[in-house]
């Protein structure tokens, strides 16, 4: 009798704890998609790599320059990566989902200034999302409010 209680236990322990995992992965997920920045100059795209969250510029307003040149990282403290594209960087990375629609541990790169820094996401609604870049800790910094981007077929 005893065993079989113990058994049902565990059981019952495994099954709790993967639905608590399947859960957070579940709410994890919620910022995939594609996203506007505030200023609607560029269009972000944040997919999911190794447990991990990203995000590149798949659109921009501009995305070239007067002469028809495409648009390049020409700010980039790194003189070698100057000519790379602006359409298809990673611009977030390395986001780690911490529970309660958020999202920390990651960085965002600034092309009009070249500028890395911390930043914190949090989903405050379906199709909000505030990206908070900082320097330091969150205080010192500046919010920026993206919306999701339905595509409709």
């Amino acid at each position: 009798m005893i065993r079989k209680a113990l058994f049902l236990k565990l059981i019952f322990a495994y099954l709790f704890t993967s639905l608590y995992a399947f859960s957070q992965s579940t709410d994890a997920d919620k910022i995939l998609g594609l996203w506007e920045v505030g200023s609607k100059k560029a269009r972000i795209k944040i997919y999911k790599q190794d447990e991990r969250y990203f995000g590149k510029i798949v659109w921009l307003k501009e995305p070239k320059y007067e002469d028809g040149t495409p648009k390049v990282d020409k700010n980039n403290p790194d003189e070698a990566l100057r000519k790379v594209p602006l359409l298809g960087y990673v611009n977030l990375k390395g986001f780690k989902y911490i529970g309660d629609n958020k999202w920390e541990e990651g960085t965002i790169y600034d092309p009009e200034n070249g500028s890395t820094y911390s930043c914190a996401m949090n989903l405050t609604d379906e199709n909000t999302l505030d990206v908070r870049g900082f320097i330091g800790v969150q205080l010192f910094g500046r919010t920026d409010t993206w919306k999701r981007l339905v595509i409709k077929k």
